[in-house]
């Protein structure tokens, strides 16, 4: 007989541990760069690999872990999902060289690819109200984007008195502490479908997604006419046609393509894309420009991301109650255009000028970013049905983990060169990037007026009048 005690306000904080250790880890490293490039003798590509191992894995693996939950059971996934990360991260704090903290990051991305769009399962499942489930997920989004903005305050105190190994120690009673309150306050899984699942449709997902990662992260170094490089990105494009060739004819496929039936569905996975994309890519940016160009030691390049530190929680929570008045329509506009305006504002940011001039555009991007996340998660679980929350919510996270990797593998390219001037012009560039995919994806929502109003119409608005 279970032990567990059904409580949705404990099912609520199992599920943000689990989110916030997958969130801590993709921006507590990024304040180690320097200390790892140091202690392996690698270069930006070298770094980009211990980011990106992790997300490749995420990514890759997202859709299944969501197939394998809705049937297994989501608690049961969520737990597994625990263990692994958990494991690896100790892993990765006795790495004894780059090889050996890419391959463990591989694992963490791999438990971490089991813990989030579980996590979304059992809060869906906790919450079945939609005014309470939204202001769950804004909880659940709020405290976890917090941890994704204080891992570099949290990283660089650690990496500056203990070294970047602490960075994955404190992994470990988080980790703990998540599989017990899961333990405790879940309520058992229900009985799942009995579905087959899509192991072609994965292994061409992962060799596309590879084989993409590796031609971008190669191209600073061997040029974009390297057979290598163009080796990678042929192999990508055929896997991806193999891909939709096997989900289109799959009695079971990892991603069911009627789901983009739904306009709702399509633009937030779209969106996904393109605030990761900048999100991630310019974190990876701010990092390199924090403590290569200027020359702050981690502890104080922890510190210079506080503006993000301080906006993150407060949007998202503000994102849970505004998507209930406006609808998710125009609060992706809007958080969309406050994003893309930071971006913008940093082509005014100079290696020498004064902080203020970064922190403003750090503080409108985090802004923005943040209420966007829960808006279009929002948007993903009302417009799929229930048995498919698992799925659903796996295609969301894999499209924003995609943007990420996109993000830390274009950016990365483009800021390869460290001296100031070269490496200013990339990071403008970044910046201009971003702000165009955040202004398109902007433009799109607006566009499209009727296509997310009935999943996520305001509790007192004017749909009834249509």
């Amino acid at each position: 007989m279970s032990s567990a005690v059904y409580s949705p306000r404990g099912a609520l904080a199992a599920a943000v541990l689990g989110f916030v250790v997958v969130l801590l880890d993709v921006s507590v490293v990024n304040v180690a760069l320097e200390a790892l490039r140091l202690e392996f003798a690698t270069d930006v590509a070298g770094l980009q690999w211990v980011v990106n191992a992790y997300t490749l894995a995420f990514a890759a693996l997202l859709l299944t872990s969501g197939s394998l939950g809705d049937r297994y059971g989501a608690r049961r996934l969520y737990l597994c999902g625990l263990a692994i990360f958990t494991l690896a991260s100790a892993a990765c704090g006795l790495a004894g060289d780059l090889g050996m903290l890419a391959a463990a990051r591989v694992f963490q991305g791999i438990g971490g690819a089991l813990l989030v769009p579980n996590s979304l399962s059992m809060l869906q499942r906790a919450f079945p109200d939609k005014v309470q489930r939204s202001r769950a997920l804004g909880w659940w989004g709020g405290i976890a984007s917090l941890s994704l903005a204080a891992g570099p305050v949290v990283g660089g105190f650690l990496v500056e008195h203990w070294g970047w190994r602490a960075i994955f120690a404190i992994n470990l009673p988080i980790g703990v502490l998540g599989a017990w309150l899961t333990t405790k306050y879940v309520a058992e899984d229900p009985p799942g479908h009995q579905r087959s699942l899509d192991w072609p449709g994965q292994g061409l997902a992962i060799v596309a997604l590879t084989a993409l990662t590796v031609a971008l992260m190669e191209v600073g170094g061997l040029g974009w006419s390297s057979p290598w490089v163009l080796g990678g990105m042929a192999v990508c494009a055929l896997a991806i046609l193999g891909f939709v060739h096997v989900e289109t004819r799959s009695r079971a496929p990892m991603l069911p393509l009627a789901l983009f039936r739904a306009h709702a569905f399509t633009m937030a996975s779209l969106s996904g894309v393109a605030v990761n994309f900048g999100y991630y890519g310019l974190i990876f940016v701010f990092s390199l420009f924090f403590q290569v160009e200027q020359g702050l030691s981690p502890a104080e390049t922890g510190l210079a991301f506080l503006p993000m530190t301080m906006v993150l929680m407060a949007a998202n929570v503000a994102a849970s109650r505004l998507i209930l008045r406006m609808g998710g329509r125009w609060l992706m506009v809007l958080g969309m255009s406050i994003a893309a305006l930071g971006y913008l504002l940093l082509l005014t940011v100079r290696a020498d000028g004064a902080y203020v001039w970064l922190a403003v555009p750090m503080l409108l991007a985090a802004t923005g970013t943040a209420l966007t996340v829960p808006t279009m998660t929002n948007i993903t679980l009302s417009s799929a049905d229930a048995s498919r929350s698992g799925i659903a919510s796996g295609v969301l996270n894999s499209a924003r983990q995609i943007g990420g990797l996109l993000g830390v593998a274009v950016c990365g390219y483009l800021v390869r060169d460290t001296a100031p001037q070269a490496f200013m012009a990339g990071m403008h560039l970044c910046a201009a990037l971003a702000a165009a995919l955040l202004l398109a994806a902007s433009v799109m929502w607006w566009r499209l007026a009727g296509a997310v109003q009935d999943a996520t119409a305001p509790v007192c608005g004017s749909q009834g009048r249509r």
